[in-house]
């Protein structure tokens, strides 16, 4: 099942992806389960939003692939290595990443995100996957000079509008290791790798995660991007694509 959250008649609605249609939900399917109105409106008569606004926190999981920890000349961590953003860099497909004047080189990070469906603490990694309620696509937008010049990430990886989510939440996808993750700049390949490449799979990160802090129902973690990041400039456009999960794609602007 694939879910959408949208605007039409200046209303936030949710709906389930049937075709060229959304097949409106009562209310938010995190809580409120599946329950139809009835009503159906066309995709092409909506505005995408980001699928899902964090209630509590965006957690990233840095390093995760041995390309990308080796590109940037650092070791691959031997256990989860873990940062935040905030839920205020939440944007949906089509929004424009805005580049801070702060910084003179943002770069993308395309990646797998995992939402959260119900309170987890201290769960196994055998059972963590019970505790997602789907996937989308990410892209962990990172001002690269800051986060080397500050020390720690929290602003290089937290500007609004830092975290691109969308363009749906699949509920029934599987993170196999032969699922492709593709970031393109202006369509020229950037990324391009597999979830397989993953050194610490989705179970093993949620559980790590869970052992550190409380996981609420809506929360996101980011699974780490392949080798291949690199900078984007205003009038640019940044896809990621996964395989069974769709595009997100976002325009660039300066402030």
């Amino acid at each position: 099942m694939r879910i959408a959250r949208f605007r039409h008649d200046d209303a936030i609605r949710f709906g389930i992806v049937d075709g060229t249609d959304l097949v409106v939900l009562s209310s938010d399917p995190l809580f409120a389960g599946f329950d139809t109105t009835g009503e159906r409106v066309s995709l092409a008569d909506v505005a995408l939003l980001a699928p899902v606004i964090p209630r509590s926190k965006v957690i990233g999981i840095a390093r995760n692939y041995r390309d990308h920890a080796a590109e940037l000349g650092n070791e691959v961590p031997a256990e989860p290595m873990m940062f935040l953003k905030p839920n205020t860099s939440v944007i949906g497909p089509g929004d424009a990443i805005v580049r801070p004047p702060q910084s003179q080189r943002t770069d993308y990070e395309g990646e797998l995100a995992a939402i959260i469906g119900r309170v987890a603490k201290n769960v196994s990694v055998e059972d963590a996957l019970d505790y997602v309620f789907g996937y989308t696509i990410g892209n962990d937008v990172t001002a690269r000079d800051l986060q080397k010049t500050d020390g720690q990430w929290a602003r290089a990886k937290g500007f609004d509008t830092f975290c691109p989510l969308g363009p749906a939440i699949e509920t029934e996808f599987t993170p196999a290791p032969d699922v492709r993750i593709t970031t393109r700049v202006n369509g020229e390949t950037r990324q391009d790798g597999t979830l397989g490449d993953m050194v610490h799979s989705v179970a093993e990160f949620i559980s790590y995660a869970s052992h550190a802090f409380t996981l609420l129902p809506g929360d996101v973690i980011l699974a780490g991007t392949p080798a291949g990041v690199g900078p984007f400039v205003a009038g640019d456009v940044v896809e990621v694509e996964i395989t069974g999960l769709g595009t997100l794609r976002n325009p660039v602007r300066d402030a």
